[in-house]
């Protein structure tokens, strides 16, 4: 399929990433296209997760499900951040109820068994569903691709899935720092080759989910993870350059309230904030930084009456402030999330008068 995609028509989320003025502030949901929907709950009846994910036609269809329903100001590809493991060579099942599971987990012994040479390549597939999305949106919105960080991988891999502590992932980093870094250093270099591969596919933002950030402090987050972050981003940039392509740099670290300063020096165009953080003071810490904000309702809060929704997205809104800013949830969409919650919360911040 060719490159020669159709005309962008709705830009708000690209010029708030670069500073400039939208016509209204941009609102996406991470996880927009997943388990709140009855589309995507039907679709699932007849198809597997990771089927999902690794048929471009199939990911292309539930990405458009969220922008058909709602005036969104972006898409996400459908996939997920564990497609990496999978391509390293581990088992990756999504189970009912549970979530993700590897039920073969990485160990100091297994660990050289992992399959870096040819891994981009066993991704293709992703790249093939962000080409045909871009094609099937018609330039209605600006498309992201993304990735999970190094440190969140990594938890995955040695846990076997998800956990409440992540302690047998962080005793690697205390127990045996060389190995953790060789382990991060792999994923990082996987990592660039595929994010460099998503926007050859067409990606127009690429977002890095580091959502196991706040199991760390920050010694540990400065040595583990703000290193790989900013290889990450400085590889990224140094494409975009070399071909002459104006990508947005999305860095999500849930939880890492603790280096905000330290995350905006790493090269990325957006930090994106969870909801345990004030706006106030994500202005405060970044007033000298030249950096978009985008978060960070709470999203719980989509529970509440919508009069009450309101109420907080303006607040929230207030505190941000207009400029440099691309409103969001502070983490993914809940899967009983009310629909037409949804639709006051976007109605809400394209109210608002820039």
């Amino acid at each position: 399929m060719t490159h020669d995609f159709p005309p962008l028509k709705n830009d708000r989320i690209l010029k708030a990433a670069k500073g400039e003025k939208p016509d209204k502030l941009p609102v996406w949901i991470m996880r927009q296209a997943g388990r709140y929907l009855p589309e995507f709950m039907e679709f699932r009846k007849q198809h597997s997760f990771f089927e999902i994910c690794q048929t471009p036609a199939l990911a292309c269809e539930v990405t458009l499900m969220p922008i058909r329903r709602y005036d969104l100001d972006a898409s996400i590809i459908f996939s997920d951040i564990l497609v990496i493991p999978q391509a390293l060579g581990m088992t990756v099942e999504m189970k009912a109820g549970v979530g993700p599971v590897l039920p073969e987990p990485l160990t100091l012994e297994n660990m050289d068994s992992l399959k870096k040479e040819g891994a981009v390549s066993r991704l293709k597939y992703v790249g093939e569903a962000i080409t045909l999305t871009r094609h099937r949106l018609d330039g209605k919105v600006p498309l992201f691709g993304f990735s999970g960080a190094p440190w969140t991988l990594m938890g995955y891999m040695i846990e076997g899935g998800g956990s409440k502590t992540l302690s047998k992932a962080k005793k690697w980093l205390y127990a045996h720092p060389n190995e953790s870094h060789r382990l991060l250093s792999l994923l990082t270099d996987v990592i660039i080759d595929y994010l460099i591969m998503q926007i050859e596919a067409g990606a127009q933002l690429i977002q890095v989910f580091d959502s196991s950030a706040e199991y760390l402090n920050k010694r540990l987050y400065e040595i583990f993870c703000l290193p790989y972050l900013k290889k990450i981003a400085q590889a990224l940039k140094i494409h975009l350059k070399e071909s002459n392509q104006d990508v947005i740099l999305v860095l999500f670290a849930k939880g890492a309230h603790f280096c905000l300063e330290e995350q905006a020096d790493l090269g990325y165009d957006v930090l994106g904030i969870d909801w345990t953080v004030e706006p106030k003071l994500v202005r405060s810490v970044l007033k000298n930084k030249n950096i978009t904000i985008q978060g960070n309702l709470d999203p719980c809060a989509l529970y509440a009456p919508k009069e009450e929704i309101v109420k907080m997205v303006t607040n929230m809104i207030d505190q941000f402030g207009t400029e440099r800013y691309i409103v969001n949830l502070g983490h993914g969409i809940y899967p009983d999330a009310p629909i037409d919650a949804v639709q006051t919360f976007i109605d809400a911040v394209h109210s608002v008068k820039l």
